[in-house]
């Protein structure tokens, strides 16, 4: 009977901790800095349009495009992952080598030896939200080409839009997909046009 009070104790404990406290405590330092918790969700015209920490597809030549996905048939958070393809895999190279020939049709004088790797291999994730700015700087032409927005202009929007290295150390320079598309969503109104 003593074994038994003690399991059923161990376990009324361990529910209490793992099941109880740890969430909860969890869920409270997620919300400390107030959004991260809560997906960081971007409104346009008091909507929501996306989530900043969770990229998504984009196939206009007026929008910047992001980083591949693998996750599901694209940007599907409910199946979010990497495709698991070692660097030999024929399903990978074939797929590598169809983003590099859409990249060149999209992006009239790329060349080959420009193209970033990240824009021709998926995320770990499958759900990055940002991209390079050297992957938003060689998408600039053909977005000018398409809207009509100068190419400083969209350069510029690259520079305001840029975030440094996570605590100053960790990654590169990055820049949001969603947030430069948004840009590019509100600059007709603002210039006029």
């Amino acid at each position: 009977m003593k074994d038994l009070a003690r399991i059923v104790i161990i376990v009324i404990v361990l529910v209490l901790l793992v099941g109880l406290a740890y969430p909860l405590f969890t869920a409270l330092v997620g919300r400390l800095d107030g959004k991260s918790a809560d997906g960081q969700i971007i409104y346009l015209n008091g909507k929501p349009v996306g989530a900043k920490n969770i990229g998504q597809k984009f196939d206009s030549k007026g929008f910047f495009h992001g980083r591949p996905s693998a996750a599901g048939n694209g940007y599907d958070a409910m199946h979010s992952g990497a495709s698991n393809l070692g660097p030999e895999n024929p399903q990978l190279i074939r797929d590598a080598k169809a983003r590099i020939a859409e990249l060149l049709k999209e992006n009239p004088g790329l060349k080959v030896k420009d193209i970033p790797v990240e824009l021709v291999t998926g995320s770990a994730s499958g759900l990055d939200p940002d991209i390079s700015v050297e992957s938003a700087s060689l998408q600039v032409k053909r977005i000018s080409g398409a809207t009509g927005i100068p190419t400083s202009k969209l350069r510029e929007l690259i520079r305001k839009h840029t975030s440094g290295r996570t605590l100053g150390i960790f990654g590169e320079p990055r820049v949001n997909v969603l947030e430069l598309n948004l840009e590019i969503i509100r600059l007709p109104k603002e210039a006029g046009r």
